[in-house]
């Protein structure tokens, strides 16, 4: 297929692309290039440099490639940053998204899959998290997200827009190309590989008093591959759905830093912090709908091997992305 992909030069579209082009996909990506890295686009990709916000040049941009598919991973994604800042969230993920599902109904775009998340779930009333939970985002960001599935779901039954929407846990890993590089780094594992490289002092570690086995928040890692698989998969669904995307593992704070000082064979210093205010102690996936319904397994189920993926990459490229 032809497939149209918003923030292909970020962390996870990057290696998405980097994916449908190995199975035989001809993909266009779409950046403006404020959180993504050019030199992360995959060179048999077309690129296009510009702005979701930018209503015109997105429709035409659309309608020019004629993609039979769209994949919407550009967006706005730190938590925190969303609570000091709501109205950047809601005029990106929201407002980029509408001009986005604008140019894809003009275009007679077939399928729409939505990088969503599972903040929409808020604080989750059980584990492991199944896509009946009621949605109830706790910030701006998972709002945000929330927000534009609804958006989808009025075009999918006023103009027949089919989409998928697929909620990530806690994405991780890297390909033998491409890897996390971000701006403001706000995810464990590579801030952990961080201080293994010699780049910090230590890793911090937000409360070390919740209800879990060790006192550290539980989180579901899902490597960066097996999303792109699920996107893959995504554009066979025979209807617009809904799926949680993780590995049905928890690992603790503590474990992951354990893992990488195996993996590394650095130290890897700990610095204890009060735990952050609305931090869930514990978020873990049941992907057994996406398993059900598309076929979808995860190739990367351990721990190790995720970690391993992403040491690999940053070893490789310590400065990250040279641009």
């Amino acid at each position: 297929m032809k497939i149209f992909l918003t923030g292909g030069a970020g962390y996870i579209g990057s290696i998405c692309a980097e994916y449908l082009l190995d199975h035989g996909h001809e993909v266009v990506v779409f950046d403006n290039l404020t959180e993504g890295h050019r030199s992360a686009v995959d060179p048999r990709a077309r690129f296009i440099e510009g702005d979701l916000n930018d209503r015109e040049t997105t429709l035409a941009v659309v309608r020019r490639a004629a993609p039979e598919a769209v994949m919407h991973f550009a967006a706005n994604a730190l938590v925190a940053e969303s609570m000091r800042d709501p109205s950047k969230y809601f005029r990106n993920n929201v407002g980029g998204g509408i001009n986005l599902a604008d140019a894809a109904v003009a275009a007679g775009v077939g399928v729409l899959i939505f990088s969503s998340t599972c903040a929409t779930y808020g604080v989750p009333e059980r584990m492991p998290m199944d896509e009946s939970l009621p949605q109830r985002p706790i910030n701006p960001y998972g709002e945000s997200k929330l927000m534009f599935e609804r958006v989808l779901d009025w075009y999918g039954r006023i103009h027949g827009l089919r989409h998928v929407n697929l909620r990530y846990f806690n994405a991780a890993g890297a390909s033998e190309k491409y890897g996390e590089h971000h701006r403001i780094e706000s995810h464990l594992i590579p801030n952990v590989l961080r201080v293994a490289l010699g780049q910090g002092p230590h890793v911090e570690i937000y409360g070390t008093d919740h209800p879990t086995p060790d006192g550290t928040c539980i989180r579901d890692f899902i490597h960066n591959i097996d999303l792109a698989q699920a996107h893959e998969r995504a554009l066979r669904a025979p209807a617009s759905a809904s799926f949680n995307i993780g590995t049905g593992s928890g690992y603790s704070v503590r474990q992951v830093i354990d893992v990488a000082r195996k993996i590394t064979g650095h130290p890897i210093p700990v610095v204890e912090k009060p735990a952050r205010p609305g931090d869930p102690p514990r978020l873990v996936a049941s992907a057994d709908k996406l398993a059900r319904e598309l076929g979808w397994r995860p190739k990367f189920d351990r721990l190790e091997d995720i970690v391993a993926s992403a040491w690999r990459w940053h070893s490789a490229h310590p400065d990250g992305y040279a641009d």
